[in-house]
């Protein structure tokens, strides 16, 4: 008999944590739904690694040249030859923001040739960031 009243007892002192579960689980849901993602401006590129660990803030003008060496402005596609006037009409209304060149690693070396030429001449005093990727 007395061995029933304790096998009673003992469950009736197990702590239920189904509760506790839930509202950690809506929680968890909460913050993953309202979590601000940080997305650089500029078409989807694979970057080069760094081999210094300066960072430079994302704010200026960002051209990106893809990996089938097309260049972005703005979110918005150029073609080479518009990319001087292009620069020169964005640093007339950002005198001071820094010009930052993302390049993914498959585009060709001679369309980052003529981008930076395209830069210097048109923001010589300026210079011009390569944006890649920490280890």
């Amino acid at each position: 008999m007395a061995r029933k009243v304790r096998a009673r007892q003992a469950e009736e002192q197990a702590l239920d944590l189904t509760p506790m579960l839930d509202v950690t689980f809506i929680l968890l849901i909460f913050f993953i739904v309202t979590a601000q993602f940080i997305k650089l401006p500029g078409v989807d590129i694979s970057r080069v690694e760094a081999e210094n660990d300066k960072l430079v803030s994302p704010i200026g003008i960002v051209v990106a040249i893809d990996e089938e060496s097309k260049i972005w402005v703005d979110k918005q596609e150029i073609d080479i030859s518009e990319l001087e006037f292009t620069v020169r009409e964005l640093r007339e209304g950002n005198a001071k923001g820094e010009i930052i060149l993302q390049v993914d690693n498959e585009s060709e070396a001679e369309t980052l040739d003529q981008a930076m030429q395209a830069i210097t001449s048109a923001a010589p005093e300026s210079a011009v960031n390569v944006s890649t990727e920490l280890d």
